[in-house]
């Protein structure tokens, strides 16, 4: 038997799972809060000029503020949730995004640079617990089936802001000053959260009896080797992406825009990935662990572009794609092997994972590029890259079968079958 939501939504009781299809107003209105999670994250890169000098600090002083927001983000993400786990979801969300909106005012305002960095840190810690939240909210509002698509959906606004956010607070900066973009920034921190409320329904935080949705059975064992495999991943793929400027300097050469336009290659390329990611419905792991190879041999591909432009620009393009696709397939994973009854825990965990992997992959290619220049970078990358795949692929060897099952029990028609002894 099929349970529908009501049409109500802006409702705090909790609302049972569809299966008819996506909620599409609430991924939207969470797709926006991801976008605006990101564009907040990136902002200070994109004013960087403009940003030194009105608070008169280094240029290096203020990229700081990137790396800080990622500490916080790792730091407060697991206390904030368990603060708040006797709070329904779409509460958490609207709380995040307002006092996220107050971070980005007081950035506007703020006479000094310690009064930026304090700000900061008040808006990272409310992304980390607004992306944990995001997280595992997304798993409750839809079947298990559909899981991949509304996570790609969620993160295809992530992959806008990337792509879009970032360089439309250049403009607007360029228009009307760096503090200008961040009072657009708090401004659009409200309106989302005023439709999250309107829009976006409360769900039970767990499901009884203890099995996920779809028959799989949730654990904390599976999901923290797929975890550990996933941080790998992310280790050797930012580790080459904090260099990629460098790594395909020659590539960019024949791009139009120089750099510029490479890099906006990559964005769409990885917006694409993200669509791929969606069409995954039953076989996550397979294709988890596919684009993981994929994304090594790509990044692999990097030690030729500086002898073959146009084959760069591919090699680019291609990496945009393969690593645009690993965090809705990774993401999906990771919550679908927590099961309901670990969700807040495996929503917790993505953002420290993603944080973390920027923060340790940057680490160890800035000491690897130091030691013997960024033509060392790619072939260690990828060999990390490539290791995390093998992984995935032997801790999913026992898993083929159970997959079926699941997908069997998941049926509706199932449902109305009854079994005798």
């Amino acid at each position: 038997m099929t349970t529908t939501a009501p049409a109500s939504t802006g409702s705090t009781t909790p609302t049972p799972i569809t299966n008819q299809g996506l909620p599409w107003p609430a991924l939207l209105v969470l797709g926006a809060a991801t976008l605006v999670m990101v564009t907040g994250e990136m902002l200070p890169t994109a004013v960087l000029p403009q940003m030194s000098a009105g608070l008169g600090v280094s240029e290096s002083s203020t990229g700081l503020l990137v790396s800080v927001w990622a500490a916080v983000v790792v730091i407060a993400s697991f206390p904030l949730v368990r603060l708040t786990r006797r709070v329904d979801r779409p509460t958490v969300v609207v709380g995040s995004l307002l006092v996220f909106g107050v971070a980005a005012t007081a950035t506007a305002i703020a006479p000094s640079y310690a009064v930026v960095l304090c700000a900061r840190m008040l808006g990272a810690a409310s992304v980390g617990l607004l992306w944990a939240t995001v997280n595992a909210h997304v798993a409750s509002l839809v079947p298990d089936r559909l899981l991949g698509r509304a996570t790609a959906v969620v993160l295809g606004g992530a992959t806008i802001g990337m792509v879009l956010g970032t360089p439309i607070g250049r403009v607007i900066a360029d228009v009307g000053g760096w503090r200008a973009s961040f009072w657009v920034l708090a401004g659009a921190s409200l309106i989302i959260a005023g439709l999250v409320r309107a829009v976006v329904p409360n769900t039970p935080a767990v499901a009884t009896g203890g099995t996920a949705i779809g028959g799989t059975r949730g654990g904390i064992r599976p999901m923290a080797v797929v975890t550990v495999l996933v941080a790998l991943v992310l280790v050797g793929h930012y580790g080459a992406y904090t260099f990629i400027t460098r790594l395909a300097e020659h590539p960019a050469d024949v791009v139009p825009g120089g750099m510029g336009g490479l890099l906006l290659i990559f964005g769409l390329a990885s917006a694409v990935g993200v669509a791929l990611a969606g069409r995954v419905l039953d076989r996550t792991r397979t294709a988890l662990a596919a684009t993981t190879f994929a994304t090594a041999v790509s990044v692999l591909g990097l030690v030729a572009a500086e002898r073959h432009a146009l084959a760069g620009v591919v090699v680019v393009a291609f990496w945009g794609v393969t690593s645009g696709a690993l965090p809705p397939l990774a993401q999906t994973l990771i919550l679908r092997l927590a099961g309901p009854e670990h969700r807040s825990l495996a929503g917790a965990l993505i953002p420290v994972l993603f944080n973390g992997g920027i923060a340790v992959g940057a680490a160890l290619a800035s000491a690897v590029v130091a030691r013997s220049g960024p033509e060392a970078l790619a072939a260690p990358a990828a060999v990390l890259v490539a290791a995390a795949a093998v992984g995935l692929v032997a801790a999913g060897g026992s898993r083929p079968a159970a997959s079926l099952g699941a997908w069997r029990a998941s049926r509706p028609q199932s449902r109305s079958r009854s079994t005798t002894g």
